[in-house]
């Protein structure tokens, strides 16, 4: 981790130091940004390597995790398929705290209440590192994909809508 690029860790950033996996961490609070293609800006990144943590159920109550470019939406249809489901659906965002523990613009993929199936869409493959919530709002962390996979179960699919 740089030294001087956040002051405060996150649980996240915490849990990375804990398996000795590299990442970089971002802030950008100062920025006000809350949309993700505003993050992007603030960061300084292509939208493209910006992806947004997204929370669904099934029909058969799994939870499943998707991560999409910020520019993206994700396609429930191809979702639902990459994880072998008829079909899922977004949870609502008075269940996002409470299932995951994180809110609504700080959810990451890493670090949640209980470890569900993560995919992220395949447009990952053409960024050497991608950007996600480090676990709160106005925090990133850039980590190469290889990586993310040795934190949560990472699938790479065709989810993304763009």
């Amino acid at each position: 981790m740089e030294k001087g690029v956040m002051e405060e860790k996150t649980n996240v950033m915490r849990l990375l130091d804990g398996k000795k996996i590299p990442y970089t961490p971002h802030d950008y609070t100062a920025s006000g940004a809350v949309a993700g293609a505003d993050v992007a800006a603030a960061l300084g990144e292509d939208p493209g390597s910006v992806f947004k943590t997204l929370v669904t159920v099934s029909k058969t109550k799994k939870y499943y995790v998707f991560m999409v470019p910020v520019c993206g939406e994700l396609d429930l249809r191809r979702a639902a398929a990459a994880v072998g489901e008829k079909s899922v659906a977004m949870i609502p965002q008075k269940d996002l705290l409470p299932l995951t523990g994180y809110v609504h613009g700080g959810c990451s993929p890493i670090g949640m209440k209980k470890p569900f199936p993560v995919t992220i869409d395949i447009s990952c493959e053409k960024y050497e590192t991608v950007f996600f919530s480090a676990g709160r709002i106005g925090s990133q962390v850039q980590m190469r994909v290889e990586d993310l996979a040795r934190m949560v179960r990472l699938k790479i699919a065709p989810i993304a809508e763009m």
